[in-house]
């Protein structure tokens, strides 16, 4: 064997070795609900809308709003709250959550969702988030997103759900609200909820930052301090997300996945209705959109449906309303 080629060859296998051993996201890939299907109806996406925020002022919010094809006003429909909005709808990204919620919706596996992809406050000086910059260093997300306290929840209770539901027949019920996301928009989704299990009862997170960014692992403790709220919760993260080594020096405070395996540990011992899995990979989306077909369909498991043998409806396909909906009106 030629001796360079063979160094050279070494070289990548160890080199590769050593990408598999600090883990790996390549082995994620988006399955088939997640991409679009010959003969299923597609959703609508409507905006960019603008939200002002008075609860951080001289701020607003970007947010689209994905009407299904199935949407009927004269039925209410569930609702989805998806942060970091941009990340979460991009047709070539990580997640492709319309993708998900065309095929899931067709299939009756889960119920006719509205959804609103939300992006952070900024101010009209900053920039829009992107895929490349979802503008933790630009726009207001850190403020909202990180901070454990009730101030987003007030955005998405008390100024985005009005507007929406002006706009769109929404149930009330709040078995019928979810809202969810990555990283610093995980622990906002949450944040949602605990602060307003009134109105959320669903939550998605994935690699969430339960960290002390602005004292985000403060979680767990009061989970266990307080008492039981009514939440169904699907965690995601790899055991190779953000683990705070820096040289000599660990920070439990500061790892990813360590505060990710408290929370699901408080919220286990609370009684909580708690699924979550941990896989090998980064801090990224790639395990999340992977598996964010069965996250939804988990979250949504019991949702109202007949289960009558004769009930051909029920057992067909989900298909476009009779008439066509009127967004906005």
């Amino acid at each position: 064997m030629n001796l360079p080629f063979a160094s050279s060859l070494l070289i990548a296998l160890l080199l590769a070795s050593q990408a598999l051993a600090a883990g790996d996201d390549r082995f994620y890939h988006l399955g088939p609900d997640s991409l679009p299907q010959e003969g299923v109806p597609k959703g609508k996406l409507v905006g960019p809308a603008t939200l002002p925020s008075k609860v951080f002022p001289g701020t607003s919010h970007t947010y689209w709003v994905y009407v299904p094809a199935q949407y009927d006003p004269a039925q209410p429909a569930a609702l989805m709250i998806f942060n970091d909005g941009q990340a979460m709808m991009a047709p070539n990204g990580d997640v492709r959550a319309t993708n998900v919620l065309d095929n899931l919706i067709y299939r009756r596996e889960i119920p006719v969702i509205v959804a609103v992809f939300i992006n952070p406050g900024r101010r009209p000086d900053q920039p829009e988030p992107t895929l490349r910059d979802w503008g933790d260093r630009n726009t207001n997300r850190p403020a909202e997103y990180n901070t454990p306290d009730d101030k987003y929840a007030c955005v998405i209770v008390d100024e985005l759900l009005p507007v929406i539901t002006k706009q769109y027949a929404i149930s009330p019920d709040p078995d019928m609200h979810a809202i969810g996301g990555a990283s610093s928009g995980a622990i906002a989704a949450f944040a949602v909820a605990w602060e307003r299990p009134n109105q959320f009862h669903k939550v998605i997170s994935i690699v969430g930052s339960f960290v002390n960014l602005r004292g985000g692992q403060v979680y767990p403790d009061r989970i266990l301090a307080s008492e039981k709220k009514p939440l169904r919760i699907f965690l995601q993260d790899g055991v190779n997300d953000n683990r705070a080594l820096r040289g000599n020096r660990y920070n439990p405070d500061r790892d990813w996945h360590y505060q990710n395996v408290r929370l699901a540990d408080a919220l286990t011992k609370k009684g909580y209705d708690v699924n979550y899995t941990w896989g090998i990979g980064l801090h990224g989306q790639k395990q999340g959109g992977a598996i964010l077909p069965e996250m939804m369909r988990w979250l949504w498991r019991d949702y109202a449906r007949s289960y009558d043998a004769h009930d051909m409806t029920e057992r067909s396909f989900r298909e476009p309303a009779t008439q066509p909906a009127q967004p906005g009106k």
